[in-house]
């Protein structure tokens, strides 16, 4: 199993845009690719324009294959406009 978090902070006004985003279809979608077995959206306490996305994979490969979508090909280009700076990501494995 891996762990794939994902760091967006947003402007300010596109905060509520991105949640709507998040919440009416890509939690759903998500969700229905193979090897997606959960997915998290957390807020920082302190900058509420900065959340973190934690997506739990059952490999490196369900994950690409994810990356590698066509719905993921069209979405993130669309969710980078709303970032007030570049997303950061890292992928996990358990020791």
């Amino acid at each position: 199993m891996i762990t794939r978090v994902v760091k967006m902070a947003f402007q300010p006004e596109k905060s509520e845009e991105f949640l709507h985003i998040f919440y009416e279809t890509q939690r759903v979608i998500i969700h229905q690719f193979e090897g997606c077995v959960k997915l998290d959206l957390l807020r920082d306490s302190k900058n509420p324009d900065l959340y973190f996305t934690l997506s739990y994979w059952r490999s490196e490969e369900d994950l690409e294959t994810y990356r590698s979508s066509e719905y993921f090909k069209t979405t993130w280009p669309s969710l980078r406009k709303l970032f007030s700076e570049r997303a950061q990501a890292w992928t996990l494995t358990p020791q």
